[in-house]
């Protein structure tokens, strides 16, 4: 597959067709939801507990997706009470978590959201997220990617993971289906 990376505003044609048909927007979280640093704490019980960072533009267009009646998830290799906290707060439908192997996941969520594999947007960096991405209608690296994801990709975001990547993919999905002067509107601005 041939990546493309886009830069400033010249979005292909291609990547505007595939971004046209996604009802199902699907991620990686470490690298892709987050920089993929882990934080590790000592709590008051001295136990050890994980937290992360995620990104307010990523986590503010998430909540433009649902408002546009576009579903949402992850598939993450790794448990993280944060981050299934954090897809409660921005209304993802989907969360899937602790698996290397996302195939199976990603089959079940196709068959609950009543969509095939063309309709799906998938957003990963990591070589686990390789076979969703050969299947995905609209398979997305992040710019901070491994080169062998970046060209398994249709589309390679101009931002790192944790950067705003999830944001603007999700500006590029909203552009496509015609729903990005609606948000916009919303805020009082205009194309």
């Amino acid at each position: 597959m041939e990546s493309i990376t886009v830069a400033g505003s010249g979005i292909l044609d291609a990547v505007r067709a595939r971004a046209a048909a996604i009802k199902v927007v699907l991620m990686d979280v470490d690298g892709v939801l987050t920089d993929g640093k882990l934080y590790y704490y000592a709590g008051a019980d001295e136990k050890m507990f994980e937290t992360k960072a995620f990104s307010s533009q990523d986590g503010l267009g998430l909540h433009f997706l649902a408002d546009a009646g576009i579903a949402s998830g992850v598939i993450s290799g790794r448990e993280s009470h944060a981050t299934v906290e954090r897809a409660r707060i921005l209304r993802m439908r989907y969360v899937y978590q602790g698996l290397l192997d996302k195939v199976g996941a990603f089959e079940e969520i196709l068959a609950d959201a009543g969509v095939v594999d063309d309709q799906v947007a998938f957003i990963g960096d990591d070589f686990t997220d390789v076979p969703l991405m050969k299947r995905a209608g609209l398979a997305v690296a992040v710019a901070n990617a491994r080169p062998e994801v970046q060209a398994s990709a249709h589309y390679v975001t101009t931002v790192a993971g944790g950067e705003g990547a999830v944001r603007e993919v999700i500006e590029v999905l909203l552009k496509a289906q015609g729903l990005w002067g609606a948000v916009l509107a919303k805020y009082g601005l205009s194309a």
